[in-house]
């Protein structure tokens, strides 16, 4: 993909339109919370923003991987973009914490309708060749957005309060809608489509193919404990490390920098089997973020995470790259909807089980086995993958 050709400036605006999108879901997020808190003052309705916002990924991810796979992606993610703006600017108003919840859960809706098609749309703007470096390029301009929402939501909302957010947020799918519109289809108008099937069949395929299920069950179950650490974090920072929020700010900003370097940089220039490469990274961001509990240094753990953050954002480019290369393009949208989904579902359930866990064993535990046990699950499929690969050795021989 030559620097300046159509195909770069189509992966620009795609990326770009992503980046935007992440920066306005986030900023909304962060300003809705605010506004709930000082609304009803519950904790328990501040929680259920969130859940809110993220939970229709998961149940909603087999209509949603249809719907990309049957339509059109680019006309579908224009349109649901459209009808998200109504949603933003209602919220703008709304003055009850209520209303303003259920506001959410459309939102949320929407934004797991659109992630598959936007997934889908990614050969068509890349190129079959250019996958792996378009997925790096738009997990990158994810990370940027999620990295400034906060930041951008917390100025606006002490700026202007939760309007001013919400008002932006609601020009950002405007901008999401008018990228997608410009992008090239993701199917030829002049070739036929095949039978589309079954809204499941995607996440079927996703584990009858034996590397890539083999590989989705370690990422997935090893989010089941990695997530957990979520809750451990800022009492780890502050309770052992004995850092102030400045320190743990550093150590989420570090991680989150390793994170963006590894989708922009790593992950594209590194040459093997990308099932590997995969398993490697889970054992890698496993251990960064583990290994820091056994010696308890501001330093060495902001070099850990760092790492840690490196093989996290590489992890995600190759687990995209390896669902675009492995299921058939008139499954794209439904097998990363069935992945996005079973994504998220393990780290509402990891999110829930880390508070208690650390409740029970204390952040220090629960940080050592959030990255312990995914470690050994990376490992387990490193072996089994290794057993795999000798066993069809003789077999390629002898045909």
């Amino acid at each position: 993909m030559a620097k300046g050709s159509p195909q770069t400036l189509r992966l620009a605006v795609l990326s770009g339109a992503i980046g935007i999108s992440a920066l306005g879901d986030t900023l909304a997020l962060i300003a809705l919370s605010f506004a709930v808190k000082e609304m009803s003052g519950s904790g328990l309705q501040v929680a259920a923003i969130f859940i809110a916002v993220w939970s229709p990924a998961a149940f909603l991810a087999a209509p949603a991987g249809l719907l990309a796979d049957r339509r059109e992606p680019r006309k579908v993610l224009a349109l649901i973009s459209l009808l998200q703006v109504p949603v933003a600017v209602a919220l703008a108003f709304v003055g009850s914490s209520i209303p303003m919840i259920l506001l959410a859960l459309v939102l949320g809706i929407g934004f797991a309708l659109g992630q598959p098609s936007e997934f889908a749309l990614i050969p068509a703007v890349a190129g079959e060749s250019g996958v792996r470096r378009a997925n790096g390029w738009i997990e990158t301009a994810r990370y940027t957005g999620f990295t400034l929402g906060p930041v951008v939501g917390g100025v606006l909302t002490a700026a202007g309060g939760t309007k001013l957010a919400l008002l932006i947020d609601a020009c950002t799918f405007v901008a999401v809608a008018g990228a997608a519109l410009w992008l090239p289809n993701a199917h030829s108008e002049h070739e036929p489509r095949p039978d589309t099937g079954r809204a499941r069949d995607g996440i079927v395929y996703l584990f009858r193919d034996r590397t890539l299920g083999l590989v989705m069950v370690v990422a997935l179950s090893s989010l089941l404990m990695m997530t957990a650490s979520a809750t451990a974090e800022v009492f780890f920072a502050t309770d052992y490390l004995h850092t102030g929020s400045g320190g743990y700010g550093l150590l989420i900003t570090g991680w989150t920098l390793g994170m963006a370097t590894g989708a922009a940089v790593f992950a594209p220039r590194l040459r093997g089997a990308l099932p590997v490469i995969a398993l490697v990274a889970i054992v890698i961001q496993s251990v960064g973020l583990g290994l820091p509990t056994l010696w308890l240094a501001f330093g060495f753990t902001l070099v850990c995470w760092i790492i840690g953050g490196l093989a996290h954002g590489t992890k995600n480019v190759v687990l995209r790259t390896l669902i675009h290369e492995r299921v058939p393009a008139h499954l794209h949208g439904r097998a990363y909807a069935g992945y996005n989904g079973a994504r998220n579902a393990a780290e509402l359930v990891a999110m829930i089980s880390g508070g208690l866990i650390v409740t029970a064993f204390g952040a220090r535990t629960t940080l050592f086995l959030a990255g312990a046990i995914p470690a050994l699950f990376g490992l387990a499929g490193l072996a089994w993958y290794a057993s795999t690969q000798r066993g069809a050795e003789p077999a390629a021989e002898q045909t």
